[in-house]
């Protein structure tokens, strides 16, 4: 939160401490000169708001700290602990108003006086009650502060309770002096009722409650983000205005890392259209869709074994039954021995996925990684470029090789040249004649580890 809103907040239960201090102080001098219960259940009533004012204030300015290596979730639920103790004060406040109204009926030994300050102390509170409620009841949802709305709760309890001392007020000046101890019981009524409220947010709070519909609306707005498949789990819990998501979702796992990436981000903003304030962590899981192909699993297969995607897949269909062919590329250094029995397993996985595959043929490579840089050396290997430049061209096939470029890492090398050929041929026939280039190529010069053949049309 920023520190204009932070401040604003802060500013708010200050005017309500400053609110409550004045409404206090004008009931008690009012109450006691006048001996109305009705008033002095009002003071009381008004200190607990005072007390409740003070609170908040504390809670406001302890909850927006952002988290530490102790409060790793953030202070927000200072503000239920606050609303907690107001609860616990509305409940001893309410307990000794009814105690006294009930003596005062039973023994009916007070005497009540309706003097015009008492009139205008109850219209005053009256007024500051409304002004001081619809004030932090703005605030309050401005910023979903829980501690703001259960002060406006209080003020706007306030509001009821001195209507019902006023018409007590009312009843003695015209004789019935009980009526006072009635109001005043009237006044705890609805402070109990007000606690009842507070309490039960308060309690559902702090034990993580979610309020109702938030889950459902979170839900409904990740399931609608494109590319995601499955909405596996999701936990929401509160803390104070902030609110906190665990999800864990299901995404195709054949999709690429940063697809899945931008998916996991465009979640988040689905969750902070919902509450802006929402600290959410998205967890991705992958997903095996219906409508996935053979290469799709396949690759998906190999991939997991910690290998290299296969290349020069192939599927082939015959009566129903499925031949896979494919290159997999085993580590530097793997045995034989090893790099077989990784592919019966992965043949296996493949037959128990696939119970169609009639055939599955792995042909196995050792992948060599290019470590460091390397070096240019076409110049000084001009006997060899002029080598290759001679076995290119004894193929009649090809109309012209250009562009050789011989690069050195270590004790091997790594050439690259341009082939034309006729611009009629079919793409099956290039690469068919490439293959054969290249075969001869790797036959005749054993001290290239790589060559790599551009056709280019004529």
């Amino acid at each position: 939160m920023d520190t204009a809103a932070i401040r604003e907040k802060q500013a708010i239960a200050l005017s309500s401490v400053l609110a409550g201090l004045a409404l206090t102080g004008m009931k008690l001098v009012v109450g006691l000169s006048t001996n109305s219960l009705g008033i002095l259940s009002e003071a009381a009533h008004s200190g607990l708001d005072l007390l409740a004012a003070l609170i908040t204030l504390f809670a406001v300015s302890v909850s927006d700290k952002p988290p530490d290596e102790d409060h790793q979730y953030g202070h927000g639920k200072m503000e239920n602990v606050s609303a907690l103790f107001e609860t616990i004060l509305l409940l001893v406040t309410c307990g000794w108003i009814i105690w006294e109204a009930i003596e005062r009926l039973i023994t009916r030994s007070s005497h009540v006086e309706a003097t015009i300050w008492s009139y205008g102390v109850i219209v005053v509170s009256i007024v500051i009650d409304i002004s001081r409620s619809r004030a932090l009841s703005r605030v309050a949802k401005k910023y979903d502060s829980q501690a703001l709305e259960a002060d406006a709760l209080h003020f706007s309890s306030d509001i009821w309770s001195s209507l019902t001392v006023l018409a007590g007020l009312v009843f003695v000046s015209m004789g019935y002096t009980s009526i006072d101890a009635v109001a005043a019981m009237g006044v705890a009524v609805l402070v109990l009722f007000v606690s009842y409220r507070l309490g039960r947010r308060t309690i559902d709070a702090l034990m993580d409650r979610v309020p109702k519909g938030l889950a459902q609306n979170i839900e409904e707005s990740i399931r609608t983000v494109d590319g995601v498949e499955e909405l596996r789990s999701m936990r929401v819990r509160m803390s104070g205005s902030r609110v906190f998501v665990d999800a864990t979702v299901g995404l195709r796992r054949t999709i690429p890392f940063e697809r899945a990436h931008l998916i996991m981000d465009e979640i988040e903003k689905a969750i902070h259209a919902i509450r802006s304030t929402a600290d959410a962590t998205v967890h991705a899981e992958p997903f095996q869709g219906p409508d996935e192909t053979i290469i799709d699993k396949v690759r998906m297969i190999v991939v997991n074994k910690g290998l290299r995607a296969p290349h020069n897949l192939e599927v082939h269909q015959s009566g129903g039954k499925y031949f896979i062919d494919f290159d997999v590329e085993y580590s530097e250094g793997s045995t034989f021995v090893e790099a077989h029995a990784l592919a019966l397993q992965i043949e296996e996985k493949i037959r128990s996925e696939i119970p169609s595959a009639e055939k599955v043929t792995i042909h196995l490579e050792e992948f060599l990684p290019v470590e460091g840089e390397l070096t240019y050396v076409t110049a000084e290997e001009s006997d060899l470029c002029q080598a290759i430049e001679t076995l290119v061209l004894s193929d009649r096939r090809i109309r012209g090789c250009s562009d050789i470029a011989v690069l050195k890492h270590a004790s091997y090398l790594h050439v690259t040249l341009t082939c034309k050929l006729d611009s009629t041929k079919t793409l099956a026939e290039v690469h068919q004649i490439i293959t054969q280039v290249e075969t001869q190529l790797y036959q005749n010069f054993p001290r290239v580890r790589r060559f790599m053949i551009h056709g280019e049309p004529v």
